[in-house]
């Protein structure tokens, strides 16, 4: 139902994101979001975040380092004593928001896991498919309904550690009964269908995908970064200033 309540979270933990990444990210979802919703940020600081956020501390899970400080964290979403009830949406922070959200909550059955079908770099896809791999930068659940893949990582963690890299790959392979990929159109990464192709990224400005809901910022630049302009380790890293990034990312 439409007019049912869902969530809308994130992560924040560390110091790469500031305080200014939860709540840009927050009014962006007020922007393109209709139905009623709760938004909650787990975060170990909650420091500067602004009081329409709800705060919540992050979830417990037992990870050695470094896998304590990165994507392995999001793991514990799939606890069965979350603080939250109904369809989720996961996004993560360097995200801008684009177009409504509305439909990310109607996509497919309550029961599936949709998650955007991860981008590959083109030269890796001349002879091959595309893997059926995920990216965890956006992604849909039912709070407290999920807890196989708590279960799963638990039985295997040491072996899973050990053999997944990144760890959303290891979320693929536990999602995948109830997996399936946003439309392609509805999440865009930056670097793939943003900026321009190298040398042309030196002349032209990134653009904006005309269909796309969501721009994803996987690695370098950020949002900040990518607005104003971003010099990177090598030419094809180099972007001029999106200056959409700001008309959308406030």
């Amino acid at each position: 139902m439409t007019n049912e309540r869902v969530n809308v979270i994130s992560f924040k933990w560390g110091t790469r994101y500031g305080a200014d990444y939860v709540n840009r990210l927050q009014n962006s979802v007020q922007r393109h979001l209709t139905r009623p919703h709760r938004f909650v940020c787990f975060t170990d600081d909650p420091t500067g975040i602004q009081p329409s956020v709800e705060t919540l501390p992050l979830p417990e899970i037992d990870l050695p380092m470094p896998a304590a400080v990165n994507g392995w964290r999001k793991i514990s979403l799939f606890r069965n004593d979350l603080p939250l009830d109904g369809l989720t949406l996961f996004l993560d922070l360097d995200l801008v928001l684009t177009g409504s959200l509305d439909d990310f909550f109607t996509f497919g059955e309550p029961t599936d896991i949709p998650i955007i079908h991860n981008w590959v770099q083109r030269h890796k896809t001349i002879f091959r498919a595309d893997p059926l791999i995920g990216n965890s930068s956006v992604f849909r659940f039912q709070a407290n309904q999920c807890k196989f893949v708590w279960d799963q990582f638990h039985k295997e963690k040491d072996w899973a550690l050990a053999n997944f890299s990144p760890p959303q790959s290891y979320l693929t392979h536990c999602i995948r009964p109830r997996m399936k990929f946003w439309p392609d159109e509805w999440v865009r990464s930056f670097k793939r269908h943003c900026r321009p192709p190298f040398p042309f990224n030196w002349l032209l400005s990134p653009s904006l995908p005309p269909q796309a809901r969501i721009i994803a910022f996987h690695g370098k630049p950020d949002p900040d970064e990518a607005a104003v302009g971003y010099r990177g380790s090598r030419l094809n890293h180099y972007s001029r200033p999106a200056l959409w990034i700001t008309d959308h990312w406030r």
